[in-house]
């Protein structure tokens, strides 16, 4: 049984490796496992609005350290990287992927389908005004990809594989490497956030925080 002990080491462990040893590769067993916990992260609604794209391709790989410049170190020794995309107008409480996800994978009863699609337009029309821009709907979904990832590297620590998230990118200028790949339909997706996975190769730095009094407000 996993104890809490066991959590917190796996937190102490995590740190943002920036370069791995490229003589250890994460087994396919392994890295599966840590794209399960991924898929089964949730999301708001439950509507899942991310793409795993496992990038192994050395000369794709090349191209994204040229316009990604927090990965320097990572994109060419990670065992495995990793591209999180999100969608678009997807999203919208009145788009088709919606109506079609929750019938044919919530498998909602059809007078579910109606209630569940109501709630959903008045969450994004007005609790959380998502719809005033293509930006603030992408955003909102790139949200729940923060969701996966941070779900990914805890996994991943606790089976001893290192990670380092990367935001450290040019959108633009790597969207446009991405879809020149043939990997992002920029009409559908768009990049939230990328990953490495490997083993370490260097000792982890010490791991500094904020005492917990300072990041915690307890109301009574």
């Amino acid at each position: 049984m996993i104890t809490k002990e066991d959590v917190l080491g796996a937190f102490l462990f995590r740190h943002a490796c920036k370069q791995f040893d490229v003589e250890k590769k994460i087994g396919n067993e392994d890295f599966n496992y840590i794209l399960e916990t991924g898929r089964l992260s949730p999301s708001s609604f439950g509507f899942e609005p991310w793409r795993f794209v496992v990038i192994q391709n050395p000369g794709l790989r090349a191209k994204l350290k040229e316009v990604t410049w927090g990965a320097q170190g990572t994109l060419p020794t990670a065992s495995h990287y990793l591209a999180i995309l999100c969608r678009k107008g997807d999203m919208r409480f009145d788009s088709a992927y919606i109506a079609d996800f929750m019938r044919k994978v919530q498998k909602l009863p059809e007078e579910w389908v109606a209630k569940k699609a109501e709630v959903y337009r008045n969450f994004q029309q007005s609790d959380f005004k998502l719809l005033e821009s293509p930006r603030a709907l992408f955003d909102w979904a790139c949200k729940q990809a923060y969701i996966a990832l941070g779900n990914m590297m805890t996994a991943a620590a606790m089976i001893g594989i290192d990670s380092c998230p990367i935001e450290g990118f040019d959108m633009e200028k790597t969207e446009s490497v991405l879809a020149g790949a043939g990997v992002l339909d920029r009409e559908k997706y768009g990049l939230a956030v990328m990953a490495a996975f490997g083993y370490r190769i260097n000792p982890q730095p010490v791991k500094t925080r904020q005492d917990l009094d300072d990041v915690v407000a307890w109301v009574k």
